[in-house]
C-alpha cells in the first residue's frame, strides 16, 4: 500500500492522522515501511497493523513512545497482549501454551484394545522379518503376557518403520528404549512416593497420577528437543 492507502484505511477510524504523523513514527523507528526503486514508501498489511496498535495505544492508553516502542519488542518477540483487551495492553508471556501434538493424560492412560500377532504387527507397519526380529531384540517391541502386541507396538512399529527410510536402524534406536524405560521407571517412584504419603497421613490418593506425570515427561522432553534445535 502506499502511504495514501494507509490513510484512508485508517480514516475510520483515525480522522486524524496525517502523513507527517506517519513519517514522525517511521522517524522515531517504530514503522519501518519498505521503498520503492524510486524511494516510495510501501506498507503491508502487517505494516498497516502495527500502525493501528501504535495510535490505539497513544489514543485509548496515553502510552509514551518509549512505552510502545517497549511493547512492540515485546511482540516480536512472541509475547501477547493480555486476553480480552479490546484496546493495546502491555504484551506478556502467553498463558498456558502447550504443544497441540502431545498426547493427553488420558489418551495414555487409555489401554486400546487391539490385540495383534506378530506377522500381523510386522504386516501393518510395513515391517521385512529381520527389521521385526531386530526390534524385538533391542527391546522396542515387547509383546503382552499372551504374545500380542498393542497400539502402543503397532506406533513404535510404524515410527521404526517410517525412520528406516532414512538409514536408521533399530540398534540405533536403543537409546529410546533406555530412556523411556528411564522415564517410566522415574514416574513409578514418584507414584510410588505419593501413594506412601497419602497412606501415612490417612489420606488415599483417588486418581492414578501416571498419566498426567508422563505427558509432563513428554512435554520436557519435546520442549528440550525444540530448544536444541533452535539454538544450532
Amino acid at each position: 500500500m502506499s502511504i495514501g492507502a494507509v490513510l484512508a484505511a485508517l480514516a475510520a477510524d483515525f480522522p486524524d492522522v496525517s502523513i507527517s504523523k506517519i513519517r514522525f513514527l517511521e522517524a522515531e523507528g517504530l514503522l519501518a515501511p519498505e521503498r520503492t526503486g524510486s524511494g516510495y514508501r510501501t506498507f503491508s498489511t502487517d505494516d498497516l497493523e502495527r500502525l493501528r496498535y501504535i495510535l490505539t495505544a497513544q489514543r485509548d492508553r496515553f502510552w509514551p513512545l518509549k512505552v510502545i516502542r517497549e511493547a512492540l519488542d515485546k511482540l516480536e518477540r512472541g509475547l501477547e497482549p493480555a486476553p480480552g483487551q479490546t484496546a493495546p495492553s502491555r504484551p506478556q508471556v502467553p498463558a498456558g501454551a502447550t504443544d497441540p501434538d502431545l498426547p493427553t493424560a488420558f489418551e495414555l492412560g487409555r489401554r486400546g484394545d487391539l490385540r495383534l500377532t506378530g506377522d500381523e504387527l510386522r504386516d501393518a507397519a510395513g515391517l521385512d522379518q529381520p527389521t521385526f526380529e531386530a526390534l524385538s531384540t533391542f527391546g522396542l517391541l515387547r509383546p503382552d503376557s499372551s504374545g500380542h502386541f498393542g497400539d502402543a507396538a503397532l506406533a513404535v512399529a510404524r515410527a521404526a518403520g517410517a525412520l528406516a527410510a532414512y538409514g536408521i536402524e533399530p540398534r540405533h534406536l536403543r537409546p529410546f528404549r533406555t530412556a523411556a524405560d528411564r522415564e517410566i521407571g522415574l514416574v513409578q517412584q514418584v507414584v510410588s512416593h505419593v501413594r506412601g504419603r497419602s497412606r501415612g497421613t490417612g489420606g488415599k490418593v483417588t486418581r492414578d497420577p501416571t498419566p498426567q506425570i508422563l505427558v509432563e515427561c513428554i512435554a520436557l522432553h519435546t520442549a528440550l528437543v525444540k530448544a536444541g534445535l533452535a539454538t544450532d
